[in-house]
């Protein structure tokens, strides 16, 4: 049966945390909060725990999950020939509602889906989602909904579609922004949005000039490499 902790109540915060933590452990899915919407996560190293977490939203290993970290340096561990712009988002994005795809390191024993050879990063800006990041290490995080309907901005919401294929939510108040993140793939010539979200182009380019919208012509014809990143949902 799925527990339900209030993160708003200081006396809950604690409980709520190890619950989750020993959850992940044993390889089962949590809802939590995050900058953007409710997420639901499990640990990114456990491929059987990512397998019920698409399962639970009606996914297949074609949509494979992002993974949320708690520390920017973590990248460093995940990620390999990780370049210069790359580096420059996150710097100036994180945490926050930016998404990285980048090489995966290929000596990580992981299983996420069909990533050929990718891995999609964020560091979210929320307190109790990086207190439990930084409790369990990196999970494979989507978006706290079935397939086809609105991501959750409540616990309940994401409650009412998951149910029991949940163990532990943690009830952090309503999220208000319900634009997800905007995904950067950062494993091409130049870095290209695959799609918009939180963060603005222009914003992105203020930064990285580089940096190309869905719509460019060069962004087009990257798709054409075989060897490029899958984009993750949610």
């Amino acid at each position: 049966m799925s527990e339900t902790f209030a993160m708003t109540q200081p006396q809950q915060r604690e409980p709520g945390i190890e619950s989750a933590r020993q959850a992940i452990g044993r390889g089962e899915p949590v809802v939590l909060p995050t900058d953007t919407v409710y997420g639901i996560g499990v640990d990114a190293f456990n491929p059987q725990a990512v397998a019920v977490l698409l399962a639970a939203k009606g996914r297949n290993r074609t949509m494979p999950p992002p993974v949320l970290i708690a520390r920017a340096e973590v990248m460093e561990a995940l990620a390999a020939d990780i370049p210069e712009t790359a580096r420059a988002l996150a710097e100036t994005f994180w945490p926050g509602g930016l998404t990285l795809i980048l090489r995966a390191q290929p000596s990580l024993a992981w299983d996420l889906g069909e990533t050929r050879g990718t891995v999609a990063l964020r560091m979210p800006a929320d307190e109790t989602a990086l207190e439990l990041l930084g409790a369990v290490g990196p999970m494979a995080v989507s978006s706290a909904n079935r397939t086809g309907l609105a991501a959750a901005t409540t616990a309940a919401a994401a409650q009412e579609m998951l149910a029991e294929s949940v163990a532990v939510y943690l009830d952090d108040g309503e999220r208000a922004r319900q634009r997800a993140s905007t995904i950067v793939d950062c494993t091409r010539e130049n870095p290209v949005v695959v799609r918009d979200g939180a963060i603005p182009l222009h914003e992105l380019q203020a930064v990285v000039p580089e940096v190309l919208g869905p719509g460019d012509e060069e962004s087009a014809s990257a798709g054409d490499d075989s060897d490029q990143g899958a984009a993750p949902r949610g």
